[in-house]
């Protein structure tokens, strides 16, 4: 029997960014006969754009949701079965602040062979285009919704970052990127650099690093766009 294989195939960040992905994606594709995806009828609309001719009937799809148990036991059968399977996030690459860890710990413990192919990630972007340090880094998530337990959790990672000599980076929810970037403004040193990296490999990207003092003089409407955030301090 062929030994079971999971590709981990990375999304678009931007769909009108299709440029951003590597064309070897479609072998990986190809190579597939069932898809474990984030989301069914977007993840389908994304394989389309990459291979035309693709015939969607002729694969399985599986949502993953949070990988609950009765996912994960179907990935497991896929895997006994020899299958090849793909897994598709919403954007980015799975498994890296996106559904997916868990059916690739469950591909490793049955054997199976993992392949991670390249795609852009929002995460290593910002971080390359903010100029802070890329030798200590640390993903945070989101921080607390809470005014006060973020306004906490933000001098916190400050003083971490210059203790460490670390770049933190972060995210929120679009539609709360406006009420995060005031509190971030009012919590942290004037001299803390910030770096925002909205809208990524798209055609309305924005990269800008800026110390605290200096972004106080020009605010940037962040509402409903997809930012990573990245915080050094001196």
């Amino acid at each position: 029997m062929t030994k079971p294989t999971l590709y981990l195939i990375p999304s678009f960040l931007d769909e009108n960014a299709l440029q951003a992905l590597p064309a070897y994606l479609l072998d990986a594709v190809k190579a597939c006969s069932v898809f474990f995806v984030e989301n069914e009828r977007s993840a389908r609309r994304y394989l389309r754009s990459l291979w035309k001719e693709m015939i969607i009937d002729d694969y399985e799809w599986v949502t993953i949701h949070k990988a609950e148990e009765e996912v994960r036991s179907l990935f497991r059968q896929k895997l006994k079965e020899g299958r090849t399977i793909g897994l598709i996030s919403e954007a980015g690459c799975p498994g890296v602040a996106d559904p997916g860890q868990l059916l690739t710990e469950t591909a490793h413990a049955a054997g199976a062979i993992v392949r991670p192919l390249v795609g852009p990630s929002a995460i290593l972007l910002a971080l390359m285009a903010s100029g802070m340090n890329g030798q200590q880094f640390r993903f945070c998530g989101y921080l607390p919704v809470d005014g006060a337990a973020r306004a906490k959790t933000l001098r916190e990672l400050e003083n971490d970052s210059q203790q460490r000599n670390c770049t933190q980076i972060f995210i929120e929810t679009p539609y709360r990127n406006n009420q995060l970037l005031e509190t971030i403004l009012q919590t942290c040193r004037p001299s803390t650099r910030l770096c925002i990296a909205a809208n990524l490999t798209g055609p309305g990207e924005l990269i800008h690093t800026r110390t605290i003092g200096d972004w106080k003089e020009t605010f940037p409407d962040l509402h409903k766009q997809p930012v990573i955030f990245c915080l050094h301090a001196h």
